[in-house]
């Protein structure tokens, strides 16, 4: 199992989303829109939920 976090400073690589399958988390921070790269990176998260791997948008902060 593998957990991906796409963010506004880092991210996995376009492969590493793509091969996201079954046993994998996605998550998506409300931040990494703003990224000059996100749309390159929703359309492999998309792959990733396709494939089976579970995606969630992260629509508020964590509390720690």
């Amino acid at each position: 199992m593998t957990r991906l976090v796409v963010g506004p400073g880092a991210s996995p690589a376009l492969g590493d989303l793509r091969q996201a399958g079954p046993e994998d988390d996605v998550f998506v921070r409300p931040e990494a829109a703003e990224r000059k790269d996100f749309p390159k990176l929703w359309e492999a998260v998309g792959v990733a939920l396709v494939r089976g791997a579970r995606v969630y948008v992260i629509n508020r902060e964590e509390s720690t």
